[in-house]
This record gives C-alpha cells, structure tokens and sequence, in this order.
C-alpha cells in the first residue's frame, strides 16, 4: 500500500490495521483507488478518535468503526468480521429499529439523537440488553449527496443498571420500613416535615397518609406538641439521639382523648456531608402492658392469698433487708427445704447466708430499687443443705411489689425446680458440645499453585493435612495423588466450575501415609492473564475430618434424645418452627392409646378436650409467632377415655443469633393437684401467666428496638455493597465521560457507604457480644497480646509506637470476646495519640483479692487485673462513664475517625465475663483503663 496515497489510514489503533490489511476489491466498496474523498476524510477522522464512532457508507450500508466503539461489540461475536459488511447481514437482531433511522438520514439529511435507548445485541457468544445513548448523522459526498450515515455513540448499560438498582433498592428500603411493626417516621427540617410514615405509626396517632405527609407533624398531633417538640428539638439541633421507655404522652384518637405510654427513640438523620437535615421517629406503643403492670400491682394482695397453697414455689421479701414475709410450702418444703419457723420474719441472707457470695445481693437489690423484673431460665444456684452446698438449676423470676402510693416495699420471687431436666438434658448435650470443639480445633493451611508450570508454594501445616512426613519437599501431583480414586471427579468438577466462576471449592477424601483416610475441605479463587487464561490459583485446605465425624456423632445425639425421651414419664413432644409437631414420645402413645399413624392421619389436637381446642391453638400460634414460651393448662383423654388435666410447657431453642430452630415441650398430668383445689388452680395459673406475659413483653420491646438495627444492618449491607461497587465501576470510565463533579460525586458516594458500613459492623460487632455463645476457654493472654499488636504492625510502624507487655499469664476467658477486648482498647490508644509524640501503650494482668475490690461481685475470689495505659490525648475525668456509652464521642469525627463504639463493645464484653472496667485519664496526659474479671474456675457461668 502506498502510504503517500493512503495517508487517512495511517495509525487508527487496532482498526486502523485492520481497515489497511482488509482487500477491499472483494467487497461492495470496492478498492481504496476508487473510494471517494468524502468517505476518506470521515474515515480518518473515525479512525483517530478516542470517541466510540461507527459508519454506515453506500447504498449496502457497509460498516466501519473505531477502536473506541471496539469493546461494545465484547468478545466472540461481530468483531472482526463485520468490517466491510453489509448492515443489514450483521445487525440483524436490531435491524428493524436502527434501518428506519438511517433511512431518515439518507432520506432527509436529518440527524438523529436517542438516550439510554435499549437495544438488545449479540456478543460474547448471547445475547445480550445493552442500553446506548446515541446520535445518527449524514455524510455528505463532493456532490452534496449524503451517501454515508456515521453514528457517534456510548454505551450506558452500566450507568444504567446502576441508577436502576440503586432505585430498586431505595424502594426495597422503603417498603420494609413500611411493613416494620414499629411506628416508623421521618421528619426533615427545622418544622419537622413528615417525610415518609408507616402503617404502625397511622395506627398509632389515628390518622391518614393524607392528612400527615409534607406537613408539620405537630399540625396533625397538636396535643402532643408540649412533651414531644422540645425533644425533637434538641436532637435536631444537637445531634445527639434519645432514647426512652413508657413515655406518657396525651393522643386525639378514636374519637376521644387519652393517655399513652410510648417505648421511643429519636435519632439525628444526616446528610452525605454529615449535616443534621432531619430526624428519625421510632416508636413502640406499650400502654396496655403499662397498665395492665398497674393492675397486676394494684391485686397483689389478693393474689397473695392465692399463692400460699400453689404447687408453684412462691415467696415474698420485704425492704432492703429481704425479710421473708411469706413463703408457700412448695417454696419451704421443695425449693428451701425449710420449716415455717425457720423462715419467716427473718433476712433472707441470714437464712441462706451462702447467697452472699452469689449473685442474688446485687440482684434483689436491682429489683427492688429500679422496679425491673428478672426472669431467667435454669440459673445455677447454691443451697446449704445439712451443712453442704448442693447445686440447683431453677427457672426464677423477681418481680417489684408497690404500695397503694407506687412505692416499691417489696419482691415477689417464683421458682421452679428444674435441676432434673436440666441434668438429663446435659447428658444429651455432651456429645454435641464434643463435636463442636471438635470442629473449632481444625488448623488451616495456605497453598499457591501456578497452573503454568505447576508449581506449587504452601505453609508447613499441609504436610500433616495430607499425611507427609515434616521437612519433606512435595510436588502438585504429589498432593493429587492422595485424592481418593473415586473422589477425583469432585476435584476434576470443582476445577471446571472455577473457570466459570473463579471460585474453586469442594470436599473430598484423601489417603496418608499411614493408609488412614481423611475428609479435606478446600477454597480457592482462580487468576487470568491479560489472554483471559487462568495463569495461577490460591486458596486454603483444611482437615475437616473430625466435622465429619461430628455430624455422626449428632445423629446418634438424636437417637439418644428419643431413647431418653421414651424412657421420661411425661409426655415430651417437639415442634419445628412453624409450629408443626413433629415428634411424640412412646409415653404420649402410651397415655393416649392413640397409635402413631392415627396422629398422623387425624392431628394432635384429637387428644385435646374439645373445649380446650380453641384456645389451645391461639396461645399455642402465639408462642410459635412471637418465640415466647408457651405455658398452657388443659384437659388430655387418656386411653380410658377419661380427660385428666395437664400442664403443657413448650421452650423455643434458639442459635447463636437468637432465631427459633425448633421447640421442645413436655406435658405434666396435674389432675390430682387439680382435683383439690380446681378453682384455686385456675386463678393461679391465669394470673401467673399474666403476670409472665405481660412481664416478659416489658423486657421484649427493648429487645426488639435493637433486633430493628440488627436487622437493618444485615439488609442495608447489600445495597451499601451495590453503591460502592457501581461507584468505583462508574469512577474507572474514561475520563472524558465524567466531568469532574461526577467524580467528586462518586467519590463522596463511597465515603458515605464506607462510613455506613463500618458503622454498621461495629453495630454488628455490638450486637453480638449479647447474642454469641458465651463459650469459656483457658486462654494465654500472651497470645492473644502478640495477635493484636500484629493487627496494628503497620501503625505502629508509621508512628513509632511502643507496646510493651510481659508475662501476661493465662485465664478462663471467652477467647475471642477477649481479643476484641483488647484489639479496642490498643486501637484507641494508638488513634488518640498526641501529634508529634511517639505513642507508649503499657500492657499488665496482675490478681487482686475480691476483699479489695469495691464493686467486686465474687468477694471471696481472686479477680485478674487487666490494664492498659497510654500516654494520649487523655479526657477530662467528667466523662468517664459517657466514653462507654454507644455513638459516644469525645472529639470530632474530622480529627479522629470511628464510630463511637469501640469502648461500649469493651463494656459489654467485661460485663459477659462478669467483671468490670473502670478509667482514670488527664488531658493531654493519657489514660489507663483498669479491667477486673473474676477467676472463673470455680464460678458456674
């Protein structure tokens, strides 16, 4: 080729060279001699342009493009061939919309423009939706004729994808809000413009959308403005949140005029630059179990006189001293194992002087002062009996008495003995706890395998995984070889579905040397090259061996629980979460005289006295609805055909999240009890399970006030990785496609989410130090010390910190609570550092005598003294019980970043090991935080 001839060819990227080696003389165009100088200008503008452009020349409509449009037409698809081609042969899938266009340029020389249009292509092998923002113009050859249409486009199948998720996902948002049995709004400004509303809180102020929305809330609920605007106020204009419980405020509704109690909390909305613009109403309406709490105080005495002969161990403590002013003889006899004379009118701590060392002082105390009610199910508890303490497990509750005046003067306490169960069922728990220490214990191992030339890089643990001797020096076929023969499809699938996905996973059985086989579980992720080869692989393998065994080991656990179960006199039965029954043991059959399949056939409830059905099923639905536990007395026929009186009992077992897994529940027959004092019995159990409902719904709303955030947390996180995923995708366009406010734009975007997320995992940080397994371990402290300062290796090479520690010594700690623990405290010791001074962060543990200890709960243990100083910042002492409260900041976020809950998760972790945490600091000199946990080796947790 002459390139003196040719020069508007000359360069043009990959296109360029392509549009000069094509023979020309073979397609309708014909050869570059005979092409017109309109087409040659238009190509050489085409072909040097960074903006994607393509051309449509002659009456065929033959096609050009550029590198810049090159990617549009992805991979295994029309690219190369469509250079040269006829329109029409190689656009056939949108030719029917993009033909009328360029007939209207041929036609009347008039240009196009279309945005975002969709037009659905094929490339990469499919089809595919693709959406362009595109304008068609004409050519115009040296006679004035348009003879070439040249279409200059983008491709905005990202942005738009993007724009909409981001859409469905704000509305997504929006509706579960809406549905959420919380009252739920959103006011913005200074006036407080209702903003969004849900249905809870219409139901709640009796009003409609309507007449609330994009108005003043307090136009709608003027009566309410004198308790609940100076609040609003204040976290509008100090952005500090506020929260409270049984808030009494007066409503206009239903057609009159009362008194409501309100759980509430409102919080400071904020922008993307952090700027309060709103706030944020959450609200619980608790004003029928305030009220009914009043009731339930106000029949005390009446109930008292009930108690004395119940089956259920009851008492009575008055004042500070816990003067036993009544105890029934369930309570002396069964629990106590005392006489009248022995009991009554005298301090219950003189009684039981062993309780002094236990928890209940504090306890009793808390109860009788703050009017909160404590209910917990199997607590260890300790009793002299004939000179020794014997250990009982008991489901208690402690529940405030009032005066006719409110005043608190005494405690009710109810207890059942439940140390038998709860033995029987450890026995059933052991193999299960075994099997899961086994599976925590499984070491992991790193490998790096390059696919080119199979070499393989790995950590020294591998060899013991696939039985190798140490120091030996092995080989990828050398690891492959272990496969078991009829596992090596496993291997050989996993690796096929790595291509596709870059994920690489799959468990199977390998020999060792010693003939054992062992279960490995393997992750990986797949690398390519620039070609789109996969050039190397990294991943972990682990001995997952003993897991394996384990789930054996929990089934025959199963079997183990029904053989127990059948042996049990009561009546057992389990539920799935739906509340289907699922399981009856023989002794159900036995009692019934109905066989299995006709329970099967017919349902449960056909051993229910008809009577009983109805509202059997609501309270039973209820309990299955809301988790709490079910509590029911009612008639079972017995295989006789007589119907005798049961009591029905049903505990959900939740995991580690707190969510219901299945139900356990067991039937007592009562009728003996209930044959002597049938009435007696009625009223007892009516008001006790009033009295637990209605408890137990107190101590739940705050409850779910806080599985709202958690919840939230988990659905927000979703979305918050689509924004800051798209948001990088759109900042790495050409730079010629965003101006740079767009960037500046993207780049507050990801700030925002970052700032979200990492709010929203402290939160989930926060929220499980309360929900974890508390699993105690021995733990050196040591270890856990090098693992942290590792955490932190590249900040405190950056400000020449020092951390010093030395025999740390070993305790029984909940081992990773623990590391959180003091991950915080080194990180907020490093954070607040003073400019320019190299930060000392001092680490001890050293025992100290409960005796010593003012707010020690165990005063005859020894205690662990954990402290950490630095030579900070440091606070003014005023607010040293604030700094461990969450959202609590000191200092400005400008000047330090966090989230202001870093020392609430360390509160709350010391509170878990039943300990305590005190600070002492100067400004401008440091801190030191001063952390006591008892020596757990001889407290029941």
């Amino acid at each position: 080729m002459n390139n003196n001839n040719y020069d508007f060819l000359a360069n043009g990227g990959e296109m360029g060279e392509l549009t000069r080696a094509k023979n020309w003389g073979k397609t309708a165009v014909g050869p570059l001699e005979s092409w017109p100088q309109s087409l040659r200008t238009t190509l050489g503008i085409l072909l040097n342009s960074k903006f994607p452009m393509f051309l449509f020349w002659g009456q065929d409509h033959i096609c050009f493009y550029n590198d810049a449009y090159r990617p549009s037409l992805g991979n295994n698809g029309k690219h190369p061939s469509i250079l040269g081609e006829k329109g029409a042969d190689y656009w056939p899938e949108i030719w029917d919309f993009i033909k009328p266009l360029i007939d209207q340029v041929l036609d009347k020389g008039e240009a196009t423009w279309h945005e975002d249009q969709l037009l659905p292509i094929f490339r990469n092998g499919k089809m595919e939706d693709v959406y362009w923002t595109f304008s068609y113009s004409p050519v115009n050859d040296e006679n004035g004729k348009t003879n070439g249409v040249l279409v200059i486009c983008n491709e905005t199948t990202e942005q738009v994808l993007t724009r909409k998720k981001l859409e469905e996902s704000e509305k997504r948002f929006r509706n579960t809000v809406k549905q959420l049995p919380l009252g739920i709004c959103l006011l913005k400004g200074p006036d407080l413009i209702a903003e969004m509303v849900n249905s809870t809180y219409l139901h709640i102020i009796d009003k409609e959308e309507k007449d609330i929305l994009h108005k003043p809330i307090f136009d709608s609920v003027p009566e309410a403005k004198e308790k609940v605007f100076p609040l609003l106020k204040n976290v509008f204009e100090t952005g500090i949140a506020y929260f409270t419980d049984e808030l009494p405020v007066t409503l206009n509704r239903y057609n009159k005029e009362e008194l409501g109690y309100f759980n509430l909390v409102f919080y400071p909305l904020k922008d993307e630059n952090d700027v309060i613009e709103g706030v944020t109403v959450v609200s619980y309406e608790v004003t029928e179990e305030v009220k009914g709490r009043h009731l339930l105080t106000e029949s005390e005495k009446a109930f008292r006189e009930i108690v004395m002969d119940s089956p259920i161990a009851m008492a009575i403590f008055r004042g500070k001293d816990f003067i036993i002013e009544m105890a029934n003889k369930a309570m002396m006899h069964n629990i106590w194992q005392k006489e009248e004379k022995d009991c009554i009118g005298i301090p219950l701590l003189e009684v039981f002087p062993e309780l002094k060392n236990q928890k209940y002082p504090e306890l009793l105390l808390e109860v009788l002062i703050n009017g909160k009610t404590i209910r917990e199910n199997e607590a260890v508890a300790y009793v002299d009996i004939d000179g020794k303490l014997k250990k009982f497990y008991l489901d208690y509750e402690y529940t405030t008495l009032y005066e006719k005046n409110g005043t608190a003067s005494g405690i009710m306490c109810t207890v059942y003995d439940v140390t038998a169960k709860v033995k029987a069922r450890k026995k059933i728990e052991t193999a299960e706890e075994r099997a899961r220490q086994a599976a925590e214990i499984g070491e992991i191992a790193m490998w790096d395998l390059n696919l080119k030339n199979k070499k393989l890089i790995y950590s020294d643990n591998i060899l013991d995984i696939f039985g190798f001797e140490k120091n030996t020096k092995i080989l990828h076929q050398d690891i492959r070889s272990r496969i078991l023969p009829e596992d090596e499809h496993i291997v050989e699938d996993a690796f096929e579905k790595a291509l596709q996905t870059s994920i690489y996973k799959y468990e199977a059985r390998v020999f060792k040397l010693d003939n054992s086989i062992s279960w490995i579980k393997v992750h990986g992720k797949i690398f390519f090259d620039e070609n789109n080869k996969p050039s190397k692989m990294v991943g972990t393998v682990m001995d997952v061996t003993v897991e394996k065994e384990s789930q054996q080991v929990l089934s025959k656990s199963e079997k183990k629980f029904r053989l127990l179960a059948d042996s049990i006199p009561q009546l057992i039965w389990t539920s799935d979460t739906l509340g289907n029954l699922n399981y009856f043991n023989e002794t159900f059959y036995t009692y019934s005289g109905f066989r299995k399949e006709e329970i099967d056939k017919n349902g449960w409830l056909q051993v229910v006295h008809p009577d009983d059905r109805e509202e059997n099923v609501k309270l039973w639905m209820e309990s299955v609805k809301t988790g709490h536990e079910f509590l029911f007395v009612h008639r079972f026929k017995r295989y006789d055909g007589e119907y005798r009186w049961q009591l029905s009992r049903a505990i959900p077992q939740l995991d580690e999240f707190g969510k219901v897994q299945m139900w356990v529940g067991t039937s007592t027959d009562i009728e003996e009890q209930k044959n002597i004092t049938n009435k007696l019995e009625e009223q007892i159990i009516e008001r006790t399970t009033q009295l637990e409902l209605k408890n137990r719904d107190l101590v739940n709303m705050n409850i779910e006030l806080q599985s709202f955030a958690y919840i939230s947390s988990h659905d927000l996180q979703e979305p918050l990785r689509k924004i800051q995923t798209f948001a990088s995708r759109l900042a790495d366009l050409d730079e010629q496609n965003i101006s740079a406010n767009a960037k500046s734009y993207l780049a507050r975007i990801e700030f925002s989410a970052k700032k979200m997320q990492n709010l929203i995992q402290d939160l989930l940080t926060y929220s499980r130090t309360n929900s974890a397994d508390r699993v105690f371990t021995t733990v050196k402290i040591n270890e856990i010390a090098e693992e942290v300062i590792s955490d932190f290796s590249d900040r405190i090479e950056e400000k020449n910190a020092i951390v010093e520690y030395h025999d740390l010594g070993e305790a029984i700690l909940i081992q990773f609570q623990f590391r959180q623990l003091l991950h915080n405290l080194v990180e907020n010791a490093l954070k607040f550092s003073l400019p320019g001074v190299a930060p000392i962060v001092k680490i001890s543990v050293t025992q100290v005598d409960g005796k010593t200890l003012p707010n020690a709960e165990f005063k005859d243990k020894m205690y662990h003294h954990l402290q950490v100083s630095d030579n900070g910042i440091g606070f003014e002492l005023i607010y040293k019980e604030k700094i461990f409260e969450v959202f609590q900041r000191l200092n400005t976020e400008s000047e330090y970043k966090g989230t202001g809950i870093g020392l609430a998760i360390v509160k709350k972790i010391v509170e878990n090991h039943k300990g305590f945490i005190t600070v002492t600091s100067e400004k401008g000199k440091g801190s030191t935080f001063n952390i006591y946990i008892p020596d757990l080796s001889e407290i029941s947790i």
